[in-house]
């Protein structure tokens, strides 16, 4: 099939593009689909791209299950601990109570989009009208004629070409990989700071070596990152506390800068925006790929039921009502993780008293009151539908 004629172009060749993609194949092996990626063709030259730690909830990992796109390297949670620093108020979290193998996972981001290339093209080879091109000056989406246009190309945050509404947080976020004394296997922190919050999560490469996510201001942010490692060690212990012990090693720091960008609309016509093309989130909950992942899932099944003619009466019988059915279904989900992030991005750096108040008494309601306790985890996880 020719590339300029196709019934579903995917613009952007990230982990929800192509999660996009292979879900649809999956379910309809002959969709005429054609996936512009701005990646390079060799999976060799990701394999020294983005290290960071992403959170993936168990829900994520049920579906990339799906389409064999589960990378090898991870490490599960199995209990989250969340306070808040030099006041009342925590909260313990653990899979026992939810009766699941895991809270989440954390993978390094160039796992799961090399994970998920392996796995679109094992699909590829039973799909005779995908066509899977790396965008060059001779191929652009300027050039293809498509039914169906899906924006899966979002960027991280002041680094897109769009801005409808959200909000600039001031932070930056500073990760990397720090070695610490007397981790418990299996185990994450969440810490908000008077700055914002501090993850220490763990990694594939042993209990005591752990992904870290230390938000805080630009300022405070790119002064750390210019520390030596003996005063960052230093600062990081006594801002986190010694419940994991000392901190002995940092590597691999660098900055992200944090902030909420989202479309109020995210179809018109016959085009869709998903994941971070639609809305782009702060790390706090980790929640920004999980849901660009449903996102992919949920579009796929409105797709297939399209242009496969076997929708009948559950699929709407054109795409555009099929992208407003899509929108429609996503409406709950969507917009109960941008409030919640946002929420929890906002609440949790303020240092006024009624706030830090409330929010200490926020903590101590979700370990003393289970009921409320399992919905949030199980929004984080599943989403919501």
């Amino acid at each position: 099939m020719s590339a300029s004629n196709c019934d579903i172009l995917i613009q952007g060749g990230g982990p929800v593009g192509l999660a996009c993609a292979a879900w649809t194949l999956q379910k309809f092996p002959d969709a005429k689909i054609t996936l512009l990626d701005r990646n390079p063709i060799s999976d060799d030259d990701l394999a020294n791209a983005d290290s960071r730690g992403i959170a993936l909830s168990h829900g994520s990992k049920l579906l990339l299950d799906t389409i064999n796109a589960w990378p090898k390297e991870s490490a599960q949670i199995h209990r989250v601990h969340v306070s808040q620093a030099g006041r009342f108020g925590r909260a313990l979290m653990t899979r026992e109570e939810l009766n699941q193998d895991a809270l989440g996972h954390i993978i390094r981001y160039r796992d799961i989009h090399i994970t998920l290339r392996r796995a679109l093209r094992a699909i590829q080879a039973k799909s005779p009208n995908f066509v899977w091109r790396h965008i060059d000056k001779e191929v652009t989406e300027n050039n293809i004629h498509a039914q169906c246009i899906v924006h899966a190309e979002g960027g991280l945050f002041k680094t897109q070409d769009w801005i409808e509404s959200g909000r600039d947080y001031g932070q930056s976020a500073l990760v990397g990989l720090v070695e610490v004394e007397n981790a418990a296997p299996h185990q994450a922190w969440e810490r908000f700071t008077a700055e914002g919050p501090l993850a220490v999560l763990p990694s594939h490469y042993g209990p005591n070596i752990l992904n870290l996510v230390w938000c805080g201001s630009p300022e405070s942010s790119q002064h750390r990152l210019q520390l030596d490692d003996a005063d960052f060690l230093g600062d990081l212990q006594n801002e986190f506390g010694s419940r994991i012990g000392r901190f002995l090693k940092i590597q691999d720091r660098r900055l992200y800068e944090l902030g909420l960008n989202y479309r109020k609309e995210i179809t018109k016509d016959n085009e869709v925006w998903i994941g971070n093309a639609a809305q782009t989130l702060h790390p706090v909950a980790g929640q920004g790929l999980n849901l660009g992942l449903r996102d992919a899932y949920l579009l796929a099944e409105k797709l297939v039921g399209v242009f496969s003619g076997s929708g009948e009466d559950q699929f709407p019988a054109n795409i555009q009502n099929a992208l407003q059915s899509y929108a429609q279904s996503r409406k709950i989900d969507r917009t109960t993780t941008i409030g919640l992030t946002d929420f929890m991005a906002r609440v949790f750096t303020s240092n006024l008293a009624p706030v830090v108040l409330a929010r200490g008494l926020a903590l101590s309601a979700l370990q003393w009151l289970p009921p409320v306790k399992t919905a949030l985890a199980r929004q984080m996880m599943f989403g919501r539908r």
